[in-house]
């Protein structure tokens, strides 16, 4: 982690400002070998009036720097008290986060074993976080700072802080990769310092992309480790705060509702597996105390509301009911293609008179329909009249769409319905109860985008699947007030 801090300097100098020049001369008329920026790492070989003279080893090029741009230090234990007061005033300092990883790079190279702590990693991986966070939010308008930001990644890439790109949704974010975190973690800490790890080796916008199914479910897993872990510290130990715990358990009911859709997408699937992943997010979910919310904090607890309703029907049984007479049902069949998943229509049987057994249905080609997505069987449901059905299928760990077939003239077709057209960043639809009359039937959804979220009940007409009527609460509107599922109303995560 940390790189160019040589071993054998008897002192060295942290440049303290940006667009700093390395002159070839000790005056400022000398020409210009390099610019610095805060955070450069300078070997000192000499003093010239006002001036060091440096040598440059991540650009090989010596020179000057007036004694007012940077900090003199020497790489000894007698030294590392002053780096680390220096280290704990530039750890909570927008901006300085350049210089504040140099500091404490020089800390921890200066520093004897027993006298580095927790606390150096943590506020070196907040620093990180800072910067990567900075640099995320930069746009093309932003000449000049984008510059500078970019200094400060280079400097803190030379003493070894990594940090990656992160494409999801069109938007590019740039994460670090949390290596000071792992190492308090590796340490006696408080359950505030376990948890702030925690959460920020967990992030949701910052999983490292990887080339396999398998390594993306162990990713989720040591994900919710993590969290279980520092939870159940903080909760052993006391002393985490209540508004830290809500974040912790809100992190882990998403991270354990993207678990649950990777165990069911496997083609070894375990239910049980499926099943206790799927429960433990709805309990992590369910646990939050809403009056210890923060700002921001209901926004955070919307998003993985979210995430869990997706991946809702994970928290059930899987059965899968056979039809009955007068009533079509579904099967499940193998597309021969790896992963995919064919769902097939199982006609309707004529009911029998009494004493008779029911009549097949005629035979034809069934209606069939294959997928990628989770295909979520409990979550079936038949129309009254026998000429609908709906269906929760989840092609993704944080989108569930809903699947409505409809039949007419002895015809089944198929439509389906996201959870929005408007390229939100998750989100999921679902049914929510029929409508006496065979015309029309209820749906429920849930998208966020840019940290805004978005709930709606609406009456939707059969026919056209078009939304007739909608509102932001299931008792503002009365067919939905009235005609709303029973098993839909105990199961969704929507009405909270």
């Amino acid at each position: 982690m940390i790189g160019i801090l040589a071993a054998g300097l008897a002192s060295f100098a942290i440049v303290t400002q940006d667009q700093i020049p390395l002159r070839a001369a000790p005056n400022e008329n000398a020409a210009r070998h390099a610019v610095l920026t805060q955070g450069d790492n300078l070997e000192v070989r000499g003093a010239k009036g006002d001036y060091l003279q440096v040598y440059d080893h991540r650009r090989e090029r010596a020179g000057y720097v007036r004694v007012t741009q940077a900090g003199l230090y020497g790489l000894t234990p007698e030294e590392a008290p002053r780096l680390r007061a220096v280290l704990e005033f530039l750890k909570d300092q927008p901006g300085q986060e350049a210089l504040g990883i140099g500091h404490a790079a020089a800390f921890l190279k200066a520093a004897p074993a027993e006298a580095i702590d927790a606390g150096a990693f943590e506020a070196l991986g907040a620093m990180a976080e800072r910067l990567a966070w900075r640099a995320s939010r930069l746009t093309a308008a932003d000449n000049e700072k984008s510059r500078i930001v970019s200094a400060h990644l280079e400097a803190a890439a030379s003493y070894g802080v990594k940090f990656y790109s992160v494409e999801r949704h069109e938007k590019v974010s740039l994460c670090y990769d949390g290596d000071a975190w792992r190492h308090l973690l590796a340490l006696p800490s408080t359950p505030g310092q376990k948890a702030r790890a925690a959460l920020a080796l967990t992030r949701h916008d910052c999983i490292a992309p990887t080339p396999s199914p398998a390594e993306q479910l162990d990713a989720d897993r040591r994900r919710a480790e993590i969290l279980e872990s520092a939870l159940a510290d903080g909760i052993e130990r006391g002393g985490l705060p209540a508004h830290i715990e809500n974040r912790i358990k809100l992190r882990a009911a998403g991270v354990w509702a993207s678990l649950a859709h990777r165990l069911a997408q496997r083609l070894d699937s375990d239910p049980a597996a499926v099943f206790d992943a799927g429960q433990k997010a709805e309990t992590h979910l369910a646990g939050v105390d809403k009056n210890a919310f923060t700002d921001g904090d209901r926004a955070a607890w919307n998003e993985a509301a979210i995430r869990v309703g997706a991946s809702r029907w994970a928290a059930l049984p899987q059965t899968l009911a056979q039809p009955a007479p007068g009533r079509p049902g579904i099967r499940l069949t193998a597309s021969g293609k790896p992963g995919q998943t064919c769902v097939q229509i199982v006609a309707a049987q004529t009911p029998a008179a009494k004493g008779q057994r029911p009549a097949a249905a005629a035979p034809g080609e069934p209606f069939t329909q294959c997928t990628y997505g989770k295909v979520w069987t409990s979550s079936l449901t038949v129309s009254p009249d026998g000429k609908a059905m709906t269906l929760a299928v989840q092609p993704l760990g944080d989108w569930r769409e809903l699947w409505v077939f409809q039949q007419e003239q002895g015809v089944w077709r198929l439509d389906i319905a996201p959870p929005s057209v408007d390229a939100p960043e998750l989100g999921y639809i679902e049914f929510a109860g029929w409508v006496p009359g065979n015309k029309q039937f209820l749906v429920a959804r849930e998208t966020a985008a840019n940290g805004r979220s978005k709930t709606s009940f609406e009456l939707w007409d059969r026919a056209t699947l078009k939304v007739e009527r909608s509102a932001d609460k299931p008792g503002n509107l009365s067919a939905f007030y009235r005609w709303q599922d029973a098993a839909w109303k105990s199961a969704t995560v929507a009405v909270r």
